[in-house]
């Protein structure tokens, strides 16, 4: 569906079983991938499983008429050209079938020279008008892509505005940051804002892949092509055909398997484990890393090829630390989607307080959890600090140190919840260790809410 020459899937439906063996035989080539079929109720069911650029059908079917049947196909296919087998005396309804959207006519007995040169010329029309369509939907897209990324800060802007500028491209994209900073996100914004939008984003871990299976899961496999190989099997980059494929932590193949994709890249075909053909795919490439791939190049750990290829564009996402002023908006996001009510949860200033003062070092995945521990915990519709993990009121109160000007009721109260963390909220032990009575503990606990 691009602009690039990456084959054409061909449809034949016809009821003599001569001429389907035919046009199978003398047509099939590494550009040309021919499907059959004997019936319409044959050909619709293949049509329902799969796409075609050209469909070759037969004006007289044993159960339909092939220009009413052509009216289906052009329906549920994106720019199908079709072109008709007819007898001379249907010359004149093949003619009527032009005014009406077929491509053109072959009569039996057919020329396989002619009928070769009209199915490129059909294949050139296919392409152009999906690119015309592509682009007026790419447009639409960008306008209608849902915003993803969350956030208001320079940084996040800067990232928002490259996606906006690479995401309509076919251009290989790096995503950088530590581990937790939203790059799976970034990926999905991408893809939404692309031209392939409406195609498959195949996503696959790296780290999850085992070493003796990765070319397996890539590249997928023939049947018999190793001990255990009953049937063939697709990989990622067949399943990928026409849309994106997102490798998260690409710094985790190994060097050899590098190389192998380096050339799918390059080439747009591979060739799946233990086939002697090469696949033609065509696929936008992400990917993402936590690691300095400039330094594992230099340490020997990465293709350095790979590594200039895949290092054309790259966005680079800042750790929470880096970012904090996105918090209030990231706590607001994630509480309206975690609260388990109509009425999202709220969080009290001191919260609020103890995730400023925290370094995040899982980022946002880490901030995510603690909101979701915060909601279970909340009360009153409200998480406050004792919602909150222990070492994020530990980072509080090492903050709160650092003043020379802290309060006795600060004191107070920050000694009060880290007795109350330590007896996981049971007020009667907290009380007890405390040396107040419980009641007095619950009008502190109350005040410490409402501040």
């Amino acid at each position: 569906m691009t602009s690039t020459d990456d084959g054409m899937k061909i449809l034949v439906v016809d009821d003599e079983k001569s001429i389907r063996r035919l046009l199978q035989k003398e047509m099939a080539s590494p550009r040309r991938n021919i499907t059959t079929a004997g019936t319409a109720a044959e050909a619709l069911a293949t049509v329902a499983k799969d796409s075609f650029d050209i469909i070759i059908l037969d004006i007289n079917l044993p159960d339909a008429n092939g220009i009413e049947l052509m009216s289906r196909f052009q329906e549920s296919i994106l720019a199908v050209q079709i072109i008709l087998i007819t007898g001379y005396a249907d010359v004149d309804d093949a003619v009527n079938a032009m005014k009406i959207g077929a491509y053109d006519y072959i009569t039996k007995p057919f020329d396989l020279d002619r009928l070769e040169l009209v199915v490129e010329k059909a294949y050139q029309k296919v392409r152009l008008k999906r690119e015309q369509v592509l682009k007026r939907q790419g447009m639409e897209q960008k306008r209608k892509a849902p915003r993803l990324i969350v956030g208001h800060s320079a940084a996040t802007d800067q990232i928002r505005y490259l996606i906006d500028k690479v995401a309509p491209t076919s251009v290989p994209v790096l995503i950088t940051g530590e581990s937790g900073t939203g790059k799976n996100v970034v990926a999905r914004q991408l893809h939404s804002q692309s031209l392939r939008a409406d195609q498959p984003l195949i996503t696959k871990n790296c780290a999850t892949l085992q070493e003796e299976l990765i070319r397996s899961e890539l590249f997928g496999y023939c049947k018999g092509a190793f001990t255990g190989a009953e049937k063939s099997r697709n990989g990622l980059l067949a399943m990928s055909d026409k849309g994106t494929l997102f490798l998260d932590e690409i710094g985790e193949l190994s060097v050899g398997v590098q190389a192998s994709l380096l050339r799918v890249m390059e080439n747009q075909t591979f060739r799946p484990v233990g086939d002697k053909n090469e696949i033609k795919v065509d696929i936008r490439f992400m990917f993402a890393t936590n690691r300095d791939l400039k330094e594992e190049v230099a340490q020997g750990r990465f293709n350095e090829a790979l590594f200039h290829r895949l290092n054309v564009f790259t966005l680079k996402i800042l750790p929470l630390r880096q970012r904090k002023e996105e918090l209030p908006v990231l706590v607001d996001y994630f509480l309206s989607h975690l609260s388990p009510g109509d009425e999202p949860y709220k969080i009290s200033p001191n919260a609020m307080a103890c995730l400023m003062a925290y370094d995040w070092p899982g980022n946002v995945r880490e901030l995510r959890n603690v909101m979701e521990r915060g909601c279970i915990l909340a009360e009153n519709n409200t998480i406050t600090e004792r919602g909150l993990p222990m070492e994020l009121v530990e980072q509080m109160t090492d903050f709160s140190a650092t003043s020379p000007f802290i309060s006795l009721k600060e004191l107070e109260k920050q000694h009060i919840l880290k007795v109350m963390h330590h007896v996981e909220d049971n007020r009667c032990k907290a009380a007890e260790i405390l040396g107040i009575g419980r009641k007095t503990l619950y009008r502190k606990l109350q005040s410490f809410e409402s501040r």
